[in-house]
């Protein structure tokens, strides 16, 4: 039974899994017939650097043993039929040269369609091959641990090997990215970039245009530990997330202008640092002497760019911002270019190991989640509570960690203290709340970095 990712034999497996033949089962008696292949993506925990990938500045996350396993048949038939383990998630099928993806309802199956989609575009397919496909996922939806872009790249793997194509990880990663744009995420890549590029026992530095990763060895004698804050927030099904890059989006204009840019080619806050040349800490200085920390209006991002009202609407605001009226702009530039250094400076960290690396990584993440809070405004008082019950239980730095307003915090925790910290924050934080203590034993877990998407073709 050779597992493949992409078109690389990574390794033999002899016996499928547990969890792999449970599956299989699961397929005969819902298709009646065994499935063909499987594919797996794995999601992700981000340790510093949130809201800046669609900025165009590195991150630095890792893969988690969490993921979205899909059994696969190819059929004769041009139907997509879906269905999951979770009988709370409803079947689907639809005709595969008619995909129709509603951005209205981010259902689970309108994620398996961006990544079916993209492969279909990308290669141009006339007749696309028809499957039955089973959805087995690990990933606590909706968690900030990326479950829907997990689903994503998992189509997307999917689509690949049903109708024979081949494409390279950095492909596949672009590809997935933009697809799942089709339901209404403007996200920027970590969460693709990471989930095909991860390898384990490494977290990785994802910078991109063009996209590349680098490996981040993390040090030693820490265990870092996910805590969900049992809040749950769907990018796709609330307009917080698009609010923020469009933000950034609008700040990245107006920076451009008052420095004589062309602002209207400007559309990441990176650019404008790359056109003038300067560092993050320089950028820093012009956000303070070009923004102000009131909120913009339409009108005086009209007047700041000399443009209409109608003008910005049509050709910079996209379509779910027409009604929103006032703009942050001074602390989203300001919470972007700082965080973009802080991610830096953890790699640096981490490469050279001096003795106190853990206390100066830990920093990094207390400051990343003050920001996140106070500058971005992504955080929730449920977040900032698990925040301050892992720092006094012993975490050296925790943070949010995803798109936040609600999901996971992420916290570095010495790892001989690890069994008394797990106790205490268990007792804190979820055995205080009926509702937390019933899902408390999926929510609080250690975690290591893992292993990149892969494909198990059955024998």
């Amino acid at each position: 039974c050779p597992v493949f990712y992409a078109n690389t034999v990574l390794l033999n497996v002899s016996n499928l899994p547990f969890r792999l033949q449970k599956l299989k089962e699961m397929f005969i008696s819902k298709f009646g017939s065994a499935p063909k292949f499987y594919a797996r993506a794995p999601g992700r925990v981000n340790l510093i650097g949130e809201h800046i990938d669609y900025c165009g500045y590195a991150v630095l996350p890792m893969a988690v043993e969490q993921d979205i396993l899909i059994a696969v048949e190819p059929v004769q038939t041009q139907v997509v039929q879906l269905a999951n383990t979770n009988s709370s998630y409803l079947d689907f099928s639809t005709s595969v040269n008619n995909i129709q993806i509603n951005k209205t309802k981010p259902q689970w199956h309108n994620y398996f369609l961006c990544g079916l989609k993209g492969i279909q575009e990308h290669f141009g397919l006339n007749n696309p091959t028809g499957m039955n496909c089973l959805l087995d996922g690990t990933i606590p939806p909706s968690s900030g641990l990326s479950s829907s872009s997990a689903l994503v790249c998992c189509a997307g793997l999917v689509t690949l090997r049903a109708n024979g194509k081949t494409l390279s990880k950095v492909e596949l990663a672009e590809i997935c990215t933009k697809s799942e744009r089709y339901i209404g995420t403007e996200g920027g890549g970590m969460d693709q970039s990471i989930s095909f590029l991860a390898e384990e026992g490494t977290a990785k530095l994802i910078e991109f245009s063009p996209l590349r990763a680098t490996d981040v060895r993390l040090p030693s004698g820490a265990t870092f530990v996910i805590a969900n804050s049992c809040v749950e927030m769907n990018k796709a099904a609330t307009s917080h997330y698009n609010i923020r890059v469009m933000e950034c989006r609008l700040a990245t204009k107006l920076l451009s202008k008052s420095k004589g840019l062309e602002w209207k080619k400007m559309l990441r806050l990176h650019d404008v640092q790359t056109k003038l040349g300067v560092s993050l800490e320089e950028m820093l200085t012009i956000v303070e002497e070009v923004l102000h920390p009131e909120p913009y209006s339409t009108e005086e991002i009209c007047k700041c760019l000399g443009i209409s009202l109608e003008e910005l609407h049509s050709q910079i605001l996209s379509q779910n911002m027409q009604d929103v009226s006032t703009f942050k702009l001074y602390q989203r530039a300001k919470h972007v270019y700082s965080e973009a250094a802080r991610v830096l400076e953890f790699q640096k960290i981490c490469s050279e190991a001096p003795a106190n690396a853990l206390q100066l990584l830990g920093e990094l993440m207390k400051q990343s989640h003050i920001s996140c809070r106070e500058m971005y405004e992504c955080s929730c008082p449920e977040l900032d509570r698990l925040v301050d019950i892992c720092l006094q239980f012993g975490a050296i730095g925790s943070r949010l960690t995803g798109a936040g307003w609600g999901g996971c915090t992420v916290s570095m925790v010495p790892t001989d203290k690890l069994n008394t910290f797990l106790k205490n924050v268990k007792k804190a934080y979820y055995q205080t709340d009926g509702q937390r203590l019933a899902v408390e034993n999926n929510s609080l877990f250690a975690t290591k970095p893992g292993r990149g998407a892969l494909f198990f073709v059955e024998a």
